[in-house]
């Protein structure tokens, strides 16, 4: 109420105040114009009569001098006409001036001379405006003619306005005031209302019947008070979880418990992780600057680490606003809306980038790991680029972590192979792991790679590696058994190469799946979600199924439709009752492998439509585009199959993201058994995505399901990806890297360019 209150006061005052200094303004013209009016008036009048009294003897016993001076007097506004003679006596009054005739002022000393004069004097308590004209006789001056006007009624004029312009104030004040209240009710209290009704909601644990308020006055307010909500469910979700946890004896892990495992780990040390994608990322749109998240489960696996450990996150800086949010060293402190580590972006010019990333990164190495039968391309130039980008990201990290004793050092994927070699050589008292998120082949077919041995040994530089099956690290060992001279220790999965020896081992990364069940989830509003998406996409369907993947060989995309065509064969009753929502993300569009690949997938997508679609059905529905989570998450709610295809794949996160979003215990996952998934979601239907009629088959098995079944197969997928959840995936392999003894070694060069370790101590 006080602050609707001084509100209401500073508007009225500041309102009076505006409106006196118009009203002033305009009093003070309109009696200016009033008066040039009247001045006006007056010279055309005088100049009229001096004419006709100029004609006539200038006596005081002239008769018709008498009748044309009564005559013009009786004008109105006029107060009398006066006649003087050439030395300034007054010789002939109107009545109305008969009984001030002594006491008219004395003509204005330009007047006899020849000169009109025009001025306001006060007679009494009456304000007269008088204008007077000489009266000339042939060539001499005989008199003079003065006009008197009363200027009484300016000065009425003048109140009058002030009246109507009091009246209109209060007017305004009355209808402000009014407009304020509403304005205030209905843009900040009733807002302020319903967000402490949602604080009220939240803090008691119950579901909020309103959100917080959307008005632009308090969207500050609103972002924090959304964080401060996000946090305080966080808290209490993981306190509850933590309460299950002692009374059943489980280990399940959390955001808040791998901060607190990480307080003990770490011991102080700093942390540094080093990636290609970067976890934020700024972007031009329109006039401002818009940052983006990238969809990574990355992202959400280290960001409790390093905010945990104030650490450091080294990444290619890809966002075309990057460099006007960092400072001249490319840092900036993240989250943009609660900092609470650094990101240090690396900039690369488009050659280094065309070079590195889309060259021998993406030509190179991730077909040589994917056995998709899609062939490599190694190309001199590119592996230039790729050691020189290597070397700056290498020269990145040992710039951030001088200083710092005993740094802790994670590098993420294929794109840094040789990362970890150049910092060991520099810092040989740093844990340096390296993960490599997608598959290693067996060594006959990385053979193929013309720089094998530098990429091992540059891999070799790491005290860990890890990938996420056991047969990837089983190939691995076999490749560097082949390719490089060093001592394998296969019961301990060790490669020694020199007198560093490095640790092979499997971390099977995860999605975070909250422990708390969607009780939004039930059978009928999946029905509802389900029609608004038919109704989106314009088409009509009983069963639904999805696959969301980049648009990447890979995955197995025309595969999979091909097994929906053999499908729609093998079971005509499904026509018109069944539809694939495809949700393919372009990937590496600069890339002709990949191009190739998006006129396949839509040409297929195509002929299959036409063969079986009707008016108000399609069986495939192509989404070409970038979708962010939020816009997922209804189709894997909605849908009855989550469909994976992958020809290889290190893990395939599009299966665990299905199983994590099916709170309600519905649906069925296809999954192919090259992704590494397919070792640990036991509970899918495993097939062969080469085998066209196995995954027809398998459609149909999901889709027949006995409902009890299908429950109980996701209840114990959704259980594999709780326990082993993203956070796990980050705690086991940080508690690996932070176990590692460090040996102090001796440098000498080795045959790959690189530094190799001859001799050691316990450090």
């Amino acid at each position: 109420m006080r602050v609707s209150l001084r509100l209401i006061v500073s508007l009225v005052v500041a309102v009076t105040l505006v409106s006196f200094a118009f009203a002033v303004y305009q009093v003070k013209a309109e009696s200016k114009s009033k008066r040039a009016e009247l001045e006006g008036r007056a010279r055309i009048l005088a100049e009229s009569l001096s004419e006709a009294i100029e004609l006539l003897p200038l006596t005081g016993s002239d008769q018709k001098l008498h009748q044309i001076v009564e005559k013009f007097g009786s004008r109105e506004l006029l107060a009398g006409i006066a006649i003087y003679s050439s030395d300034g006596t007054p010789l002939i009054t109107t009545s109305d001036l008969a009984h001030r005739k002594e006491a008219l002022p004395p003509l204005d000393p330009s007047v006899p001379a020849g000169n009109s004069s025009g001025r306001f004097v006060r007679l009494g308590e009456t304000e007269m405006y008088i204008y007077a004209v000489p009266l000339r006789a042939g060539d001499h001056i005989a008199g003079a003619l003065a006009l008197f006007h009363d200027v009484g009624y300016i000065e009425a004029n003048r109140l009058k306005m002030w009246r109507d312009i009091l009246a209109r104030v209060v007017v305004q004040m009355l209808v402000i005031v009014a407009i304020t209240l509403l304005v205030i009710r209905w843009t900040m209290v009733r807002p302020i209302l319903l967000t402490a009704q949602w604080i009220r909601d939240l803090r008691a644990g119950r579901t909020a019947r309103h959100g917080p308020s959307e008005e632009a006055v308090l969207k500050p307010l609103t972002l924090e008070l959304t964080h401060l909500a996000t946090s305080l469910q966080q808290a209490r979700a993981s306190a509850e979880a933590e309460a299950r946890l002692r009374e059943t004896a489980e280990s399940l892990w959390t955001a808040e418990r791998l901060r607190v495992f990480l307080r003990t780990v770490l011991e102080g040390r700093s942390l540094f992780v080093v990636s290609n994608r970067e976890p934020y990322a700024q972007y031009h749109r329109g006039n401002s600057i818009e940052t983006l998240v990238p969809a990574s489960g990355l992202v959400t696996a280290m960001e409790p680490v390093l905010s945990a450990s104030d650490g450091t996150w080294i990444a290619h800086g890809s966002g075309d606003a990057d460099s006007l949010t960092a400072d001249d060293h490319g840092r900036l402190r993240v989250p943009p809306d609660e900092p609470k580590y650094t990101l240090r972006r690396v900039w690369l010019s488009r050659e280094e980038e065309e070079g590195y990333y889309y060259g021998f990164a993406n030509e190179g190495l991730w077909p040589l790991c994917h056995i998709a039968h899609t062939r490599p391309i190694f190309r001199a130039e590119d592996w230039k680029y790729y050691r020189e980008v290597n070397r700056r990201f290498a020269d990145a990290v040992l710039e951030e972590c001088a200083g710092t004793e005993n740094p802790v050092i994670l590098v993420q994927d294929y794109h840094f192979a040789l990362v970890p070699r150049l910092i060991k050589e520099a810092r040989p008292d740093a844990r340096v792991a390296i993960f490599w998120h997608i598959p290693w082949p067996n060594p006959e077919a990385f053979g193929i790679c013309p720089w094998q041995q530098e990429l091992l040994d540059g891999l070799l530089g790491a005290d860990l590696i890890g990938f996420h099956i056991q047969s990837h690290c089983r190939n691995f060992l076999d490749t560097v058994d082949r390719a490089l001279e060093c001592l394998i220790e296969r019961e301990r999965m060790t490669v020694t190469r020199g007198s560093h020896p490095t640790s092979v081992r499997p971390f099977p990364i995860s999605v975070d799946l909250p422990d708390t069940p969607d009780e939004a989830a039930g059978r009928d509003s999946i029905f509802i979600e389900r029609a608004a998406l038919l109704r989106q996409l314009d088409t009509q369907a009983d069963f639904l199924a999805v696959g969301v993947d980049r648009m990447d060989y890979t995955k197995g995309i025309p595969e999979r439709f091909k097994g929906v065509e053999r499908f729609l064969e093998q079971c005509p009753g499904y026509r018109g009752r069944f539809t694939l929502v495809q949700i393919a993300a372009p990937s590496r569009t600069r890339i002709g492998r990949y191009q190739d690949l998006a006129t396949e997938v839509r040409g297929e997508a195509e002929r299959i439509n036409r063969r079986f679609q009707t008016r108000h059905w399609k069986p495939i529905i192509l989404l070409e585009r970038h979708h962010s989570h939020q816009e997922i998450e209804p189709f894997y709610r909605a849908s009855d199959i989550c469909i994976v295809t992958s020809l290889h794949d290190g893990m395939n996160l599009v299966a665990k993201e299905y199983v994590a979003s099916r709170g309600d215990g519905g649906g069925a996952v296809i999954l192919s058994r090259f992704a590494g998934a397919s070792q640990e979601l036991l509970d899918a239907l495993i097939v062969n995505p080469y085998d066209t009629d196995q995954l027809a088959s398998a459609i149909r098995t999901a889709l027949e399901l006995p409902p009890e079944e299908r429950r109980e197969r996701m209840r114990r997928m959704r259980r594999t990806v709780k326990e082993n959840n993203i956070y796990r995936w980050a705690a086991d392999l940080i508690a690996a890297v932070s176990e590692i003894r460090l040996e102090t070694p001796e440098v000498v060069a080795s045959p790959g360019g690189f530094g190799r370790q001859t001799s050691a101590r316990a450090s």
